[in-house]
């Protein structure tokens, strides 16, 4: 039953995840739609949430650690991904960016002594070769200094990941868990908007998405994040952020059959089929 739950959680993250990047590619970039949808989760969830994390929430040193550790990797995360994206596309840097379940299987074995079978390393293993190999079949960009920004990305998702699991204990209810991801997201908001503020010179971008897309994005930006810390009261970090990724090939194969993008497609496929492989050899250190 506590890894049914957990599927679902996942399942649903990942819908959720799709869809508010794919409808960040019909967005005008001057909107800098993730600044919009950040707010649109603030303004929907944030009080809830904030309300409920301080009521439900067994709160005790660890949680407060846990709470700056995610809240500071997650607003440092967007902010390097914004810079990566400065200089390399979408295809090249979030696969990169995606690879971080083989940091935070090396770093939960290290610190918390968290171990994994076999089966589990070699699914890790499999699926990081896919998504590097996913990040190849882009030809566009200036890769080299893209690089260093997406690591960047990398070490803060194995960051806010192990910190999420740390705190996941401490955090009984949806409501909680929605306040504590409000707290990371609003660190994340105002990296941004400050980042926003020393490019254009303005706090607020220079454009705004239409109303249907912010909703749609605050709607899902926030919920597809909690329900990856509610999967981890059963999983192990490692395996839940690994499971996220099914979310990439859910929009590369969205991507060639519905969008017709045709460039590197068999390469892109194969990288796809290679992440799920992994994922389902993951499943035998859940057995």
């Amino acid at each position: 039953m506590s890894l049914g739950g957990a599927a679902l959680a996942i399942a649903g993250s990942v819908v959720m995840h799709v869809t508010w990047n794919l409808l960040a590619r019909h967005v005008d970039r001057r909107c800098n739609y993730l600044w919009w949808g950040l707010l649109a989760h603030t303004l929907i969830f944030g009080v809830w949430g904030l309300l409920r994390l301080a009521q439900d929430a067994s709160w005790s040193p660890p949680l407060l650690v846990a709470i700056s550790c995610s809240a500071t990797a997650i607003a440092v995360y967007f902010w390097a991904l914004r810079h990566a994206y400065h200089y390399a596309p979408v295809a090249f840097v979030y696969p990169v960016a995606r690879s971080s379940p083989l940091l935070v299987a090396v770093f939960g074995w290290l610190l918390f002594g968290v171990e994994l079978n076999p089966w589990g390393w070699l699914g890790i293993l499999v699926s990081f070769g896919g998504l590097l190999l996913m990040s190849l079949t882009s030809r566009h960009g200036d890769t080299r200094h893209a690089v260093p920004w997406a690591l960047l990305a990398v070490l803060c998702t194995t960051v806010y990941s192990l910190s999420d699991k740390a705190a996941v204990s401490y955090l009984p209810t949806f409501g909680s868990l929605m306040g504590f991801a409000s707290i990371s997201y609003l660190a994340a908001f105002l990296a941004l908007t400050v980042l926003n503020r020393r490019e254009h010179g303005r706090w607020i971008p220079a454009a705004r998405p239409p109303w249907r897309y912010m909703l749609a994005g605050g709607l899902c930006l926030g919920p597809s994040y909690v329900l990856v810390i509610y999967a981890m009261r059963w999983l192990e970090a490692a395996h839940a952020v690994s499971y996220v990724n099914a979310g990439i090939v859910l929009a590369t194969l969205l991507s060639i059959a519905l969008f017709r993008e045709r460039e590197a497609w068999r390469t892109r496929l194969a990288a796809a089929l290679l992440i799920t492989l992994g994922l389902v050899i993951m499943t035998l250190d859940l057995t």
